[in-house]
């Protein structure tokens, strides 16, 4: 067997058992699963699609849109991934939404971090009434209210994640926590303790004897005097050493399940500081992304946006609208390798063919009048094709009519220097009068 073929065996090896984990529910399982799937293989369509769902279900919408448009673009036709970005493009603002939760998320964290819990919970709250699905807001509200110690509230939100990934580790961690501070099934522990359980004899106890005899005169009195005597005596040696004993027992036994609580307090509250650390980097990378992501001037979520206007355009065959869709696509904005392959592919052709079409827009804005429009398009064909003498030209002319001599006088320079010899540098030299 070769080693493609071993890879495919690999990779739908792994999408099953992602796909099983899927099934029950346990999303970071199977978002595991599928990741070491597309590590074997990269055209694994249907691994890639379930990932882009797991991420979609948990809240990560951002995350899921990647996966989509890599595998829409690996495969054109026959694609779920289509249908997945053609419902979420058709639902109104819905993108707006997901960029303003991620806003509210990342305040919620700060407020966190400046020990501003109440402003923090605040926020989680309205980002997980609307977005209820939103892991990282459950998990973060979650882990505030356990600094809190408001232990139940706690388990509300980490009952609602376990919902949608039930074997999530850190959710199962901090419910154990609260398992812990709430004490449950402990009121039915010591039912079960105390039904199994016998009454030990105290010190203090008095044992009945079987028969009472009656006595009178001076033997009663000295019966009552040597009972007084012997009572002393049993309370001075016995009640006494036996009960300072079990006071000092029971001390010691509350000394020891307080220290035992500091212990466990400590644990926690390390627990909470590694946490909190890695809250701090999720945070700080958080606000990065958003940085791209959300940008309205050209952002990660809009340059997405825009690619895929172009991949549409592509299949309707409306090839203009391409071109003026990729003239104002930010490649630098899109990291993702298997997208940038297709941009690459993308570029090419807008270099060998897109140019002219700018140009030829340019023209219709110039003779229309619209002389703005028309710099505007020559200026995006050069930005694809910088070497077009004739498009040069017609930016000169055009500012010569409108009167702005310094520019058009420097785009005749530019002619007349970097192409000599040609028809269009003479009549540079004849509009400029030299």
């Amino acid at each position: 067997m070769d080693y493609a073929k071993r890879c495919r065996r690999i990779s739908n090896a792994f999408y099953n058992a992602g796909l099983e984990k899927a099934q029950i529910r346990d999303l970071t399982g199977a978002a595991q699963c599928l990741k070491k799937s597309l590590h074997f293989d990269k055209y694994n369509i249907d691994a890639r699609n379930l990932l882009g769902l797991i991420y979609y279900e948990a809240g990560e919408t951002a995350e899921a849109l990647v996966q989509w448009v890599v595998s829409s673009n690996l495969r054109p036709q026959d694609n779920r991934a289509l249908d997945y970005l053609e419902e979420i493009q058709g639902k109104p603002g819905q993108l707006e939404d997901e960029s303003v939760h991620i806003r509210k998320y990342n305040q919620a964290v700060q407020y966190a971090q400046t020990d501003n819990s109440d402003l923090a919970i605040l926020q989680l709250r309205r980002v997980v009434e609307h977005k209820p699905n939103y892991i990282k807001a459950h998990m973060l509200l979650a882990l505030l209210y356990i600094g809190r110690e408001e232990y139940t509230k706690a388990g509300q939100s980490l009952y609602k994640v376990l919902q949608i990934d039930k074997n999530n580790p850190r959710a199962s961690r901090y419910m154990s926590v609260v398992k812990r501070n709430t004490r449950q099934g402990d009121v039915e522990r010591k039912k079960l303790l105390t039904a199994f359980s016998h009454r030990e004899m105290q010190d203090d106890d008095v044992i009945l004897p079987p028969t009472y005899k009656e006595t009178t005169g001076w033997l009663t009195i000295i019966n009552i005097a040597a009972g007084l005597l012997m009572g002393a005596a049993v309370i001075f040696f016995l009640v006494m050493p036996a009960r300072e004993q079990q006071l000092q027992a029971e001390h010691n036994q509350e000394l020891t399940q307080v220290l035992e609580q500091v212990n466990q307090r400590n644990i926690e509250i390390d627990g909470l500081e590694a946490d909190a650390a890695a809250l701090q980097e999720e945070k700080e990378a958080a606000d990065a992304r958003l940085q791209s992501i959300i940008d309205e001037n050209g952002g990660m979520l809009s340059q997405y946006q825009r690619l895929i206007a172009i991949l549409q355009a592509y299949r309707a065959d409306d090839f203009q609208t391409a071109v003026e869709l990729y003239s104002d696509l930010d490649a630098s904005a899109i990291t993702d390798e298997g997208i940038q392959t297709v941009i690459a592919d993308i570029r090419t052709d807008m270099e060998a063919n897109g140019y002219q079409v700018l140009a030829e827009l340019g023209n219709r804005a110039r003779d229309a009048g619209n002389t703005d429009q028309a710099l505007v398009y020559y200026q995006k064909s050069l930005a694809i094709h910088p070497d077009n003498v004739q498009v040069i030209y017609d930016m000169a002319m055009v500012y010569h009519a409108r009167g702005e001599e310094d520019q058009a006088n420097e785009l005749f320079g530019q002619v007349i220097v970097g192409y000599p010899d040609s028809e269009l540098a003479a009549l540079a030299r004849e509009t400029r009068g030299y």
